[in-house]
């Protein structure tokens, strides 16, 4: 019986939960980087890591060589504590693995290097999250806009933003 038909006949069984993962040392804890093995069915993810803006580049390149493909870029707005925080999700499509990198900057100058040099898709991504955040990707190939009008001087995700 497969994992779809025992879930037509048990609604409460998952076909997408993630594999479990109980290694020690987990499998990314040989990386740069400073991946914490987290909870999956708490937080969406397997693993994730807190890095310092300059480091995003470092990341993306690490989570390429070990096969991950990046799944979305995005922003948060932290007005209360002046920062902006950018979170990369990745995933791995053979071993089914999800991970965030995550990193802030501070709000009156939101600014991270483009990893679309490594992850052409992040191209998009990167667009979206300056549109919608106000984040600028130094480094970005064509950071104009993708969504909103050219002449656009707002960001209508940051917290403060105000529709007229």
């Amino acid at each position: 019986m497969s994992d779809i038909d025992m879930n037509i006949n048990n609604p409460n069984q998952s076909s997408l939960t993630a594999p479990p993962l109980r290694q020690t040392p987990h499998p990314l804890a040989h990386l740069a980087i400073p991946f914490e093995q987290v909870d999956y069915q708490r937080r969406g993810v397997h693993f994730e890591a807190q890095v310092e803006p300059k480091q995003v580049v470092l990341a993306a390149v690490l989570m390429d060589q070990e096969g991950f493909a990046l799944d979305a870029v995005t922003g948060v707005d932290w007005p209360q504590e002046n920062q902006m925080e950018v979170i990369y999700d990745y995933f791995h499509p053979a071993l089914g693995w999800r991970a965030a990198v995550k990193t802030r900057v501070p709000r009156e100058l939101p600014e991270v290097p483009s990893i679309s040099a490594i992850y052409p898709g992040a191209n998009w991504h990167e667009r979206e999250a300056w549109e919608f955040f106000g984040i600028h990707f130094t480094g970005h190939p064509n950071l104009t806009p993708l969504l909103l009008p050219d002449d656009a001087d707002y960001h209508p995700l940051r917290k403060d933003f105000a529709a007229a």
